[in-house]
């Protein structure tokens, strides 16, 4: 079976590269190297190392937002372009995780993510593809999904990208879901069935919380491998805009909380269009609608041990709404100001 690799960076939207924007800078790197699938997510809060906070109730179009840019391909490829797009990178952060293709005989073990990539203006069963996406995996019990609208990106190779005048047909949308080995199983073959040459990947996730109940902790991880290479963990907070804790939205209690208190280095929330979580129907934007019930995500990577203290701040803001996840992080690479910390050797460890 190939082995395939996810690699994310996050940087602000300013962010040059030899004059350009580094998110246009990237795009043109992956589309040279024919990358299987990317795509560029704008953000809508954040904080990093030089804990400057940019927050949802303030930042406008005209500020600079945070940026997240996702590319798949197989291990051989990505692990070639991971030294080259940190180099680009001035001030930001690298991880690199592993997944695999989804295939129709694909039965994960266990709790997986199960992440589905189509155009923004493919049609499935009649409707936007996201929307019959998000239905199927609501009927086949999945904890969550959500829908995020990329501003440019690549799908099997070739570049798209978001323009005023154009139809944006083949502009990446990702879908990201929870699921079990189970329900993954019977929704992939359904889903291959829906659509138009679907990328599909699966990565192994722990299901930390549903809808404000505690599963289980993150898994104590150590702070470097048996090999001596460090290990990162991440979690990942999908809430609705619409979801509050104390009058406020969890995901901005949430980054409020972490950046007050110190317990993370950073962390980065993206705003969806579509998607559920738990018992409810997928749904999105509505007229005539006070509070705003698109999905949001809160993503926070760092050390074990800032994991561990970051957890404890969530659990407590989500103790009536919220799915909570979380992952190991095999290599990761900070850039602040040019000087870098870790490296894209990944880490291996059994948990």
């Amino acid at each position: 079976m190939t082995d395939y690799l996810k690699m994310t960076t996050y940087f602000a939207e300013r962010q040059r590269h030899r004059g350009r924007f580094l998110s246009d800078e990237l795009l043109d790197v992956y589309a040279d190297s024919a990358v299987a699938t990317s795509v560029v997510l704008r953000g809508i809060s954040s904080f990093g190392p030089h804990h400057e906070l940019r927050g949802d109730e303030t930042l406008s179009l005209s500020e600079d937002s945070p940026i997240a840019v996702i590319a798949v391909d197989e291990a051989g490829k990505l692990s070639g372009l991971a030294d080259q797009v940190s180099n680009m990178l001035s001030r930001g952060l690298l991880t690199l995780e592993r997944a695999r293709m989804a295939g129709p005989a694909d039965q994960p073990a266990d709790v997986a993510k199960l992440t589905i990539y189509v155009g923004r203006q493919d049609r499935a069963d009649g409707k936007p593809a996201y929307r019959t996406v998000c239905d199927v995996l609501h009927r086949h019990g999945f904890a969550g999904a959500s829908v995020f609208l990329g501003v440019d990106g690549t799908a099997h190779g070739q570049r798209t990208r978001a323009g005023f005048f154009s139809r944006n047909l083949g502009v990446p949308v990702m879908i990201v879901a929870i699921g079990t080995g189970r329900e993954i199983g019977s929704a992939v073959p359904e889903l291959e069935a829906l659509l138009r040459d679907p990328i599909l990947t699966i990565e192994r996730v722990q299901l930390c919380k549903r809808e404000g109940q505690m599963l289980e902790r993150p898994s104590s991880l150590p702070a470097v491998d048996d090999e001596g290479r460090a290990v990162w963990q991440k979690l990942m907070v999908y809430t609705s805009e619409a979801a509050l804790h104390d009058g406020v939205p969890i995901h901005r209690a949430i980054v409020r909380r972490l950046f007050d208190s110190r317990a993370a280095s950073g962390a980065t929330v993206l705003r969806g269009l579509w998607g559920f979580h738990g018992d409810h129907a997928p749904h999105g934007d509505r007229w005539l609608q006070l509070a705003r019930r698109v999905p949001v995500t809160t993503i926070v990577v760092d050390t074990p041990e800032r994991i561990a203290a970051s957890f404890d701040v969530i659990d407590e803001l989500t103790s009536e709404s919220g799915l909570v996840t979380s992952e190991l992080v095999p290599a990761l690479v900070s850039i602040d100001d040019g000087v870098r910390a870790g490296g894209t050797t990944l880490a291996r460890h059994d948990y």
